[in-house]
């Protein structure tokens, strides 16, 4: 009996606790320095979260080991819903089969909601004699020395994409990491590198002509350069999508972690959040259910450490 009551009193306690989550504010960490799509995402569901819970959202930029040290610092938070994490998918899935990693990001992280998708644009410096993605595959294979392209950081989505065309077309080209997206993009804006895969953060410099768009990473073309071609038009089968999701760590009472879902549902859901992502360079809320999001992130787990070991892909 004593037993029975004493359940019974954890299980209020825990519940009771569930319904005044939150009752403080809540931080969001992201990757990689402001201006990316990841800090723009985090910014626009941090305002939105804030107005509908009561509580300050504070949207905090651990930068460094390309996601790396974001990612331990949410896993080794305390297990409250307090501590979230707006990742790229390439911390996730990628960074595992590329670095010696100080958490497991499959037991460490708990998957709380994916929060949108998009796919990259394939840039370059305008001063590149080339208009066209045919003519930037011509280009690069007879460039000597090599091309330079910038990536958002060793084993990013910015770079991986790259190496996978490199294998697809037969180019060489020279890699150099930035510490995010935006940096790598600024660079390619100044010329010191001839080519990026440009984010959803890097539309102003696209619609300005700093950047010159030439094709698309998606299964399909994106609506938002409607006439771009899609790589899969040269390459078929060549397709990368990216995604964004916010993780805590792993141990978050259940309660609370339906709490939360429910609350950024809400956000994702709301018609002004699509709006302003959209805005941000053509990045889509992605709905999803948690068992949906766990089978995504486990299909490009291991997609990913096919497509690595294809590659023979090791960090610079």
């Amino acid at each position: 009996m004593t037993i029975r009551v004493f359940l019974l009193g954890v299980f209020f306690c825990t519940n009771a606790f569930a319904q005044s989550f939150p009752s403080r504010a809540i931080t969001i960490v992201v990757p990689i320095p402001p201006g990316g799509a990841p800090d723009i995402a985090a910014r626009v569901i941090a305002q939105k979260l804030s107005e509908n819970v009561g509580q300050a959202v504070v949207v905090e930029n651990r930068v460094g080991a390309n996601g790396n040290i974001a990612n331990e610092l949410v896993a080794r938070s305390a297990p409250d819903g307090y501590t979230l994490g707006l990742l790229a998918d390439s911390q996730i899935t990628i960074n595992p089969h590329l670095y010696k990693m100080p958490i497991d990001t499959l037991k460490d992280l708990a998957p709380v909601t994916p929060v949108a998708v998009n796919q990259f644009v394939l840039t370059v410096n305008p001063s590149l004699p080339v208009k066209t993605f045919q003519e930037f595959i011509a280009y690069a294979k007879q460039a000597n020395p090599p091309l330079a392209y910038a990536s958002g950081g060793n084993g990013s989505q910015h770079h991986l994409t790259m190496e996978m065309l490199k294998q697809r077309a037969g180019i060489h080209m020279l890699h150099v990491p930035y510490k995010g997206g935006a940096p790598a993009a600024a660079a390619t804006v100044a010329g010191e590198t001839a080519a990026v895969w440009s984010g959803s953060s890097n539309a102003p410099q696209i619609k300005s002509g700093r950047l010159r768009p030439l094709a698309v990473s998606g299964a399909h073309r994106s609506a938002q350069y409607p006439d771009l071609p899609t790589i899969a038009e040269f390459y078929p089968g060549f397709e990368n999508s990216i995604w964004l999701g916010l993780f805590g760590p792993a141990g978050i009472p259940d309660a609370t972690l339906s709490k939360l879902r429910a609350e950024l549902k809400r956000v994702l859901e709301s018609p002004d959040v699509k709006k302003k992502l959209n805005a941000a360079g053509g990045l889509d809320p992605y709905v999803a259910s948690p068992d949906e999001f766990e089978a995504l992130i486990k299909r490009d787990y291991a997609k990913f450490a096919k497509l690595v070991k294809d590659i023979g892909l090791k960090v610079d």
